[in-house]
């Protein structure tokens, strides 16, 4: 057996994904390039790790036993990393998180000081929808996870960051009154919405049921980017967080209706499992998310109240 670390990893990374290509898109690394290394590692084997029915990629049983001895060494490598960095005196470990697709706008300004201040932390995010996010967290894959909505049926406890608001936003070649619109306005507006499981979805759902609006759904995408570049190119307006649109407002791309009882306001939460045991890394998190939240909102998200 001559397999690597590397190899441990794609093939881990495939086993999770249950495809070549968001694996690549996961390493950033190229398909060839996962394909080939996959193929490398299989030649090791005398049974087949994985088998192809249709166009899908399967895991066999082999594939999966293989994969959990992957994950194995994979941890025992990240532990002696993490010993060594220890007896150097700095804080160590492995920072796992999950966070839901519009949460890259917020995680990153949360955590970008507190890694600088500790080398030693490795940190693993993983950017998903809603639904995947609260598998994870359920599956205690992660120490935390960042949603907008808190889960109804998980014991968690939480750590509120911010708040989240959501406008009903058009592109700039849309016209209508500059005054507070009524709801009467969504009978001509054609409406993106995101995928089943997002979370903007799900709070866009719950407003439109409650006020009984009537809406033209236009389409669905599955990430905020895409339902932004749909807006930006007209084929729709949509209910968006503001969070991510600051630049499209600033270059004048996008703008916000006014309406009636709008924004949406919800919190971005940071969750974890009740009665979780943390790592030294995750537990020095939490006590500086704790003490710095108020400082990192007032000096990263100024202009949010601007809106």
């Amino acid at each position: 057996m001559n397999y690597t670390l590397n190899q441990l990893k794609i093939f881990l990374k495939v086993t999770q994904t249950g495809s070549i290509t968001k694996a690549s898109e996961e390493l950033h690394l190229t398909q060839p390039a996962v394909s080939i290394q996959l193929k490398n590692f299989q030649d090791q084997f005398d049974l087949p790790l994985t088998e192809v029915v249709g166009r899908q990629l399967y895991i066999t049983e082999f594939g999966n036993e293989i994969a959990t001895a992957a994950g194995q060494i994979l941890e025992g490598v990240y532990e002696l990393n993490y010993k060594t960095l220890a007896h150097k005196g700095q804080l160590t470990g492995r920072l796992k998180i999950s966070i839901v697709s519009t949460g890259k706008y917020v995680m990153p300004y949360f955590l970008a000081d507190f890694l600088n201040m500790h080398h030693g932390i490795e940190l693993a995010m993983d950017v998903t929808n809603k639904a995947k996010v609260i598998e994870s967290l359920e599956k205690n894959e992660v120490d935390f996870s960042l949603v907008s909505i808190l889960p109804e049926s998980l014991a968690v406890e939480s750590v509120k960051l911010m708040l989240n608001k959501l406008y009903l936003v058009t592109n700039t070649q849309t016209k209508f009154d500059k005054n507070t619109n009524d709801y009467s306005i969504f009978e001509q507006l054609p409406l993106i919405y995101r995928e089943p499981g997002s979370g903007t979805r799900l709070v866009m759902e719950r407003f439109i049921s409650e006020n009984k609006l009537p809406v033209l759904k236009k389409m669905e995408l599955t990430s905020n980017e895409a339902v932004k570049q749909a807006v930006i190119a007209g084929l729709g307006s949509s209910i968006m967080p503001l969070i991510g649109i600051k630049n499209e407002l600033t270059t004048g791309e996008l703008q916000i209706i006014p309406v009636q009882n709008f924004p949406i306001q919800t919190n971005w939460h940071l969750i974890w499992l009740k009665n979780k045991k943390f790592s030294s890394a995750a537990r020095s998190y939490l006590d500086y998310i704790t003490k710095e939240k108020d400082n990192i909102i007032h000096s990263k998200f100024d202009w949010f109240e601007k809106y």
